[in-house]
């Protein structure tokens, strides 16, 4: 396969990645493969922003609502089923197109994961009473203290990403940053990235709008049907935990919907964070916002050579 070649449209939420995507396959007559943690999961829609069928635009796309929140999915499986997955679209297509902001999913699929010694027990006992005493708060600032370089990228309200990091803190006695990157691997097709980036002022704007048309798109009413199974794995995610939080009594509507607003730019902060210590072209808002009303996609990939 090495005349193949995955073009990989990275970039933060909110910032217009699924338009270039659409555009780059259909100037390729290809497919797309989602590369979000969220999306693939059927229940939740709203929340993860699932393309419409319009802004789809009849391209087939994969991993798109596929799975269930009760099934475990992780960067593991979704490399696993990703490269499977590549091998049949290279049997038709040149190019294949892969969009998302799950860096690490991403990377499973383009590099390998990481690999990281085994965890002991005894570590697991320690970070877990740290959880159980002092909750994210206190997970938050072990890590900031033994893993300063992780803390920066780390989603720091996801308390399994934290617990899996200071587990391997606590363990090999080294950062779990330490490990990062060591792992990669060659696959057999080529690899281009587009990061897409706009001024952060323009950036959170269009967060803060998207949250509110997301509810009243009815988000609150997907979270509240999600509410029971708010304890899985899939639902510690930005849009459905500070919902769960209101139906608990611990803030009022007009703060749940703030705190989206403001955690969706957390988020987006981290998200740039990782791409950028990434080897990405990078194409500014306005650039390919031109590159689009023009039609003249290929500019995008000469300047990635």
């Amino acid at each position: 396969m090495s005349n193949k070649r995955l073009i990989y449209i990275a970039g933060p939420t909110a910032v217009g990645k699924t338009a270039l995507s659409v555009a780059l396959a259909q100037h390729f007559k290809t497919e797309i493969i989602s590369c979000d943690a969220r999306q693939c999961y059927k229940e939740m829609y709203i929340g993860t922003a699932v393309p419409t069928a319009e802004e789809q635009e009849g391209i087939p796309h994969h991993f798109i609502q596929n799975k269930s929140i009760h099934q475990s999915f992780d960067a593991g499986d979704f490399e696993k089923e990703g490269l499977v997955l590549l091998e049949d679209l290279f049997q038709k297509h040149h190019n294949v197109v892969m969009v998302g902001g799950s860096g690490l999913y991403a990377q499973a699929l383009m590099e390998g994961l990481d690999e990281f010694p085994p965890v002991d027990q005894t570590s697991m006992n320690v970070v877990g009473t740290l959880y159980k005493n002092y909750g994210l708060e206190g997970l938050q600032k072990s890590l900031a203290e033994k893993d300063p370089e992780y803390y920066k990228t780390v989603d720091r309200q996801n308390p399994r990403r934290l617990i899996r990091a200071l587990e391997v803190c606590e363990s090999a006695q080294k950062p779990y940053s330490s490990f990062l990157g060591q792992s990669a691997q060659t696959r057999p097709f080529s690899i281009q990235t587009l990061l897409l980036s706009m001024p952060r002022a323009q950036l959170y704007d269009r967060i803060d709008r998207r949250v509110e048309q997301m509810v009243a798109g009815g988000l609150e009413e997907e979270a509240r049907q999600l509410y029971p199974h708010r304890e899985l794995p899939a639902l510690q995610t930005v849009g459905y935990r500070e919902w769960f939080d209101h139906f608990d009594g611990k803030h009022s509507k007009k703060e749940a919907i703030a705190e989206i607003q403001k955690n969706s730019r957390r988020y987006a902060k981290r998200q740039m964070t990782w791409f950028k210590k990434k080897d990405n072209t990078i194409i500014e808002a306005g650039e390919w916002d031109s590159i689009l009303k023009t039609g003249n996609i290929i500019n995008l990939l000469k300047k990635q050579t």
